[in-house]
């Protein structure tokens, strides 16, 4: 039985991968040390037998015992209230975390997988934003502390592909949003839905001229196993192409939910980009991938899974008390 390795397992996008592999037959080992993630998301995961879990922080030496065939490197804060709350640990992740698991993977002989962002093209110059594309970023911005942590992850992991010729593959991964979501998270799908199930106006920042484009849950995971089992070593985008301006966006969620809220506007945080769509032709070509599931079709699916948690969950503002 082969068996991978998943850092972030109790996350969103990990406890999702966590499930994907598991249904394809692997022995999954989850590492998380839970300081954004939550046991909740793969507690039913806890009984089988082809599951294990590890509460660890991946920015500390990484041992397991055994054979390692695969590992996907989720661990990291992804939202900006979460990495303005922790920058070192963000940073920490991103580049001692990444060396720690490329060590692991050199010595078991793993393929490794690392999860990059989107967010390395900064405010971008270039629209849509291809592979090619080197970003416009600010080191030293607020935002610099995660940005800049997921380019050093690229950096390295293309030199342990070069020097040691380790298999590595690299996502660059665009908003995507689901299930399993907190409702704290900061981004803007789970901001809107808990503002609109809490009765709050919904809050855009800056004119809400900007632009997004979401990727559903289950399109990001197909995408990110095809990629690790492909032969590509470069990074890769996964993302939907399908770009709309937050402002329409907040008004989709308020005719999803049927609430009669305002939009209020405030400025926009620094160094927020004021563009992001993917070009996904590479990911077309190499892996024979597009998202499949329509932006409507998916937030009603969230919408129902929000609408679902309980009083307490949907009032809560804070997830942990972060201590650097």
């Amino acid at each position: 039985m082969k068996k991978v390795l998943i850092t972030g397992a109790a996350g969103f996008l990990g406890s999702h991968l966590c499930d994907r592999f598991i249904k394809e037959g692997f022995h999954v080992i989850g590492m998380d040390n839970l300081i954004t993630g939550d046991l909740k998301n793969i507690a039913h995961l806890f009984p089988l037998e082809r599951f294990e879990f590890h509460h660890h922080d991946v920015s500390t030496f990484v041992h397991l015992e055994g054979k390692l065939d695969y590992i996907l490197h989720f661990a990291s804060p992804a939202s900006p209230i979460d990495y303005l709350k922790i920058p070192i640990e963000t940073l920490k992740v991103g580049s001692l975390g990444t060396l720690n698991l490329l060590g692991l993977a050199k010595q078991k002989n793993a393929r490794i997988l690392v999860a990059s962002t989107s967010e390395v093209y900064g405010d971008p110059l270039v629209h849509p934003q291809n592979e090619e594309y080197y970003g416009n970023v600010s080191p030293i911005g607020p935002r610099g502390v995660y940005d800049e942590a997921k380019r050093f992850m690229e950096s390295i992991t293309m030199a342990y592909h070069r020097y040691h010729g380790l298999e590595t593959r690299i996502v660059r991964i665009f908003n995507t949003y689901g299930t399993r979501m907190r409702l704290n998270d900061g981004r803007v799908v789970p901001a809107f839905m808990g503002q609109a199930l809490r009765g709050e106006d919904l809050t855009v920042f800056g004119d809400g001229s900007q632009t997004r484009s979401f990727c559903y849950i289950d399109d990001q995971v197909e995408g990110i196993y095809r990629l690790l089992f492909s032969d590509y070593a470069e990074p890769v985008n996964i993302g939907n192409p399908h770009e709309t301006t937050i402002k329409e966006f907040a008004e989709e969620i308020i005719a999803l939910t049927g609430t009669d809220q305002k939009i209020i506007y405030k400025p926009l945080p620094k160094d927020d980009p004021l563009q992001r769509q993917p070009d996904i032709t590479r990911a077309k070509e190499i892996l024979g991938w597009e998202p499949k599931v329509s932006r409507s079709d998916g937030l009603k699916i969230v919408y129902d899974y929000f609408k679902s948690l309980s009083p307490e969950e949907l009032q809560r503002k804070e997830h942990r008390n972060f201590t650097s």
